[in-house]
C-alpha cells in the first residue's frame, strides 16, 4: 500500500468544516474522499492534521491516505483538481513513508486571523475577515498577545467541556501586522485546542477595545473557566496556514 500526503487549500464558507459528517457533501474531507474513490476505484479514508471549524479556511491543511493504486501522482493531482469544487485545491501531492500520520506526526501549526478594523465594512473582504469597527488600543493588543505566549493549560481558552487528554499547550508566537484596514494576526504553537485560536482572538479584541482588563488572561489561566475569557471570534477570519512535521517526515 502506498501512503500519499496531500497539502490542501480551501475556502471554508460553503462547508461544515473539515471532518466528514453524516452529510459528507458538506465537509472538506467528504468531498476529497468522494473524488478519490471515483478516480482510484477503491474505498478511501483520509486523515487530516486536525479539524477546522465550519466556515474556517486553510492554505496548508495536510492529510494522508493509503491506496493500492499505482496511478502517477501528477495525474492523481490533476484529476483531483479537475473534479473537486473550485474552492478546494490540492496544492501538493507526494508519496511518504508508510508510518507517516498527518495528525499524530504533527509537531505544530500556524494560523492566521484577519480583522477588518474600519467603521465602514468591506464588500470584498467580508467573507475572509471579521468586521470589528471598534477602536483598538494597539499597545493593549500587543500586551495581550505577549501574555498568551508560553506553556499553559489553555482549557479556559477552549470550548472543551472536559478532556481526559492534556490541555497544556505551548504557544510560541502571537504577532500582529496592519495591512491597510486589515489586522493580520499570526498564531504559532505546538497544538491548539477546540476553538482556542478564536477564543484567544476574541479575548485580545475585547481587551484592546477596553471591554475587559488585561488581567483577564491571568484569571483564565488560574481558574480555567471558559466563561471568564472573551467571546469566540467568528470562523470566517481564521486560516490554517501551515502544519509542521519533523524533517524526516
Amino acid at each position: 500500500m502506498r501512503n500519499i500526503k496531500l497539502t490542501i487549500e480551501y475556502d471554508g464558507r460553503r462547508y461544515l468544516g473539515w471532518q466528514r459528517l453524516g452529510d459528507s457533501e458538506k465537509t472538506i474531507q467528504g468531498k476529497i474522499e468522494g473524488v478519490l474513490e471515483q478516480i482510484l476505484g477503491e474505498k478511501i479514508e483520509i486523515i487530516g492534521s486536525g479539524r477546522t471549524d465550519s466556515g474556517a479556511h486553510a492554505r496548508g491543511q495536510v492529510a494522508n491516505f493509503k491506496t493500492a493504486s499505482n496511478m502517477d501522482l501528477t495525474e492523481m493531482q490533476n484529476l483531483l483538481n479537475r473534479y473537486l469544487p473550485r474552492d478546494i485545491i490540492i496544492k501538493k501531492i507526494e508519496e511518504v513513508h508508510e508510518r507517516f500520520h498527518a495528525r499524530y506526526n504533527a509537531e505544530g501549526k500556524k494560523y492566521s486571523y484577519y480583522i477588518w478594523n474600519e467603521v465602514i465594512p468591506s464588500a470584498f473582504e467580508g467573507y475572509h475577515t471579521y468586521y470589528y469597527p471598534e477602536q483598538l488600543d494597539m499597545d493593549k493588543v500587543n500586551a495581550a498577545c505577549q501574555r498568551l505566549v508560553g506553556t499553559y493549560d489553555f482549557i479556559g481558552f477552549s470550548s472543551l467541556k472536559k478532556s481526559k487528554k492534556s490541555t497544556v499547550r505551548t504557544v510560541k508566537e502571537i504577532s500582529v501586522e496592519r495591512e491597510g484596514s486589515i489586522l493580520h494576526f499570526t498564531f504559532v504553537g505546538d497544538g491548539f485546542l477546540y476553538n482556542m485560536v478564536r477564543i484567544m482572538m476574541g479575548t485580545i479584541l475585547e481587551i484592546a477595545a477596553g471591554k475587559l482588563p488585561i488581567e483577564t488572561i491571568d484569571e483564565v489561566f488560574a481558574k480555567k473557566i471558559r466563561a471568564n475569557a472573551g467571546v469566540t471570534a467568528p470562523a470566517l477570519g481564521l486560516f490554517l496556514d501551515e502544519v509542521y512535521y519533523p524533517e524526516n517526515n
